[in-house]
């Protein structure tokens, strides 16, 4: 028994009967797509060749996941950076939210990467191998045979190079290099990592492609929250396009011949026309189709173009001044400016005074013993040298294996002390220190501690 059909549009890319519908939209050059292209490429080259690059001997961008170091513009993270890291995320959706309101998707259509691969790379691949709009159909229709075959090892290939620069950002690129010379055989987590990125990568833009954006991707989903109707979006004017007219133009009919190439354009498979709609990925694709029949009609350019709602559907200007566009860059600016105030309070080091791990002290009838653990953390990028000593207590001495003590570049390190002092020391069991801990780059902390000793009622 076969499933009932849907009445009308339920997704572009399925079918009434719930099938899949490829899109294969049809390339129209024109402005739009001529700007998103040198976009496209501009970012595509930073996305190459930022793991090349070093500020300060440091890479540019490292995410170190085993280790818990973060790298950003030569200047390293760890996890007790945890409010640095927190106001970065919250100023980076802070800021998308406010692009949001500004400019609506444009987001989506210039700069994402599953478009700017999908658009700028693959399509192109896939036309080199496959040709024009009409002879994917036919392919898809009559099968793919030789030309499709040679057109997924390209993008295997491609897939398999962007996914080593990928990893290139959690490794660096030195030890990317270091290990393509080397057989999976002697790195095969590596090799395992990049074989199933590079497996995601050709699936997403080879097969799965725009449900990417319309199915998985949640922006669109918020996106009517984040909108209102002045903001920028690509639209349809239906006061100039309706009521339409197949054919060619007449003067009582709008603008619209109802041609479709708006929608053989639209790389999610959508009508422009019907709306604003969450499947819309503002990347005027179009505009340029519909721009280029409007001037082989004699007609003004703009029938489908940016602006805002209320532009479109009153002919009036919008308000640019209004309150979320004002809110959210504020919001913006006290989070940056939390985030440079607390990043300029950075330390180059974390210390931490913890209790020893056996008995609390020690007492041999004259001097009370009692065990520190001393836990450096060397936030620097090279390694550094920490001298512990006891501030203003001249009765107890310090005792430590290892003094100065070494830690490793971005590493922590805890060592075992001892603060050793007379019994008179100690008052109703008690004697407060200051135990101070000095490096390099001018570092110095003083943490006060209190030892633990044996009260007035013990006996000697």
């Amino acid at each position: 028994m076969s499933a009932p059909l849907a009445h009308g549009r339920v997704l572009p890319t399925l079918n009434s009967d719930g099938t899949r519908r490829r899109i294969r939209p049809r390339l129209y050059q024109g402005p739009h797509h001529s700007r998103r292209r040198v976009t496209a490429w501009l970012l595509i080259a930073l996305f190459a060749g930022i793991p090349w690059i070093e500020v300060g001997g440091k890479p540019l961008v490292l995410l170190d996941v085993p280790r818990r170091e973060f790298t950003l513009v030569g200047r390293t993270f760890l996890p007790t950076d945890g409010v640095l890291l927190m106001l970065l995320m919250l100023s980076i959706f802070v800021a998308v939210i406010w692009a949001t309101a500004l400019v609506g998707r444009a987001w989506c259509g210039w700069a994402c990467p599953q478009t700017v691969y999908m658009e700028f790379l693959f399509r192109p691949i896939e036309r080199l191998f496959e040709g024009r709009r009409e002879d994917q159909l036919r392919l898809d229709r009559e099968g793919g045979g030789v030309r499709r075959l040679a057109k997924n090892v390209a993008f295997f290939l491609v897939s398999a190079l962007l996914a080593n620069i990928f990893l290139s950002y959690f490794v660096g690129i030195k030890t990317l290099l270091a290990w393509t010379r080397l057989s999976p055989l002697q790195n095969w987590t590596p090799f395992l990592v990049v074989a199933a990125t590079t497996g995601l990568v050709f699936f997403d833009f080879a097969f799965f492609r725009e449900q990417m954006c319309t199915v998985i991707c949640p922006y669109a989903r918020i996106q009517s929250v984040l909108l209102d109707k002045s903001s920028l979006i690509v639209g349809y004017d239906k006061l100039r396009g309706e009521p339409r007219a197949k054919g060619k133009p007449r003067s009582d009919r709008g603008d619209c011949i109802d041609c479709n190439a708006c929608v053989a354009a639209c790389p999610t498979g959508i009508d422009i026309r019907d709306g604003l709609q969450l499947e819309c990925i503002a990347c005027a694709q179009c505009a340029d189709a519909c721009d280029g029949i409007m001037a082989k009609i004699k007609k003004p350019l703009g029938l489908i173009r940016y602006g805002a709602q209320t532009t479109l559907e009153t002919q009036k200007p919008t308000r640019m001044l209004r309150p979320r566009v004002v809110i959210y860059p504020v919001m913006l600016a006290v989070l940056l400016g939390a985030l440079f105030a607390f990043g300029s309070q950075r330390v180059p080091a974390d210390v931490t005074v913890l209790r020893g791990i056996g008995a609390p002290f020690t007492f041999d009838g004259r001097a009370v013993t009692g065990e520190l653990r001393i836990k450096v953390q060397n936030r620097t990028g090279e390694n550094a040298r920490y001298r512990i000593e006891l501030v203003g207590t001249p009765a107890v001495r310090l005792i430590a294996p290892e003094n100065p003590l070494e830690v490793a570049a971005g590493a922590q390190r805890t060592t075992a002390v001892f603060a050793v002092a007379p019994r008179s020391e100690f008052k109703a069991g008690r004697r407060e220190i200051v135990v101070r801990v000095s490096g390099a780059q001018g570092f110095e902390t003083s943490v006060p501690y209190r030892l633990l000793g044996p009260s007035e009622e013990t006996n000697p």
